[in-house]
């Protein structure tokens, strides 16, 4: 099993916040975890903006996206994604814990870490967007359009 610590410095907290934090695609303008939703890379909708790459849940994310960037990117910017249940929540909703040093948040849920525990290098691939997970709607019709 890897190493799995609490944060409780907040000055760690705020370094690894910037340099390590765990990276997963939440549609900018809805503020859902692509992953959850079960949009694969190869099917989620792309835009670059101020030279970053933005992944989107369908077209209507992105024409939302396009009208009012800054005002989305501000409401979605402290979103962070529970590596288990995959709740989006913001930071301040989190318990933060260290995997080989790299930051995830966890929703309070003492469940959730409980599981990833079992198996940390599924959670973090599926969080990775390196998974075939089919999201909270298997194969069936989700609640974004298609693109």
């Amino acid at each position: 099993m890897k190493n799995l610590s609490k944060v409780v410095d907040s000055s760690t907290s705020i370094f690894l916040k910037k340099r390590h934090r765990m990276k997963t695609p939440i549609c900018p303008a809805c503020g859902c975890s692509l992953i959850r939703l079960g949009i694969h890379k190869d099917k989620a909708v792309s835009y670059h903006y101020n030279e970053k790459q933005y992944w989107f849940c369908c077209d209507g994310c992105l024409e939302l996206f396009k009208s009012q960037p800054e005002q989305l990117l501000n409401e979605t910017s402290d979103l962070v994604v529970c590596p288990v249940c995959l709740a989006e929540k913001p930071i301040k909703a989190t318990e933060e814990h260290i995997v080989n040093e790299t930051l995830f948040n966890f929703c309070r849920c003492p469940y959730c870490l409980d599981i990833f525990n079992q198996n940390q290098d599924y959670y973090i691939k599926r969080l990775a967007w390196k998974t075939n997970y089919a999201g909270i709607f298997g194969e069936q019709e989700g609640c974004c359009k298609p693109s």
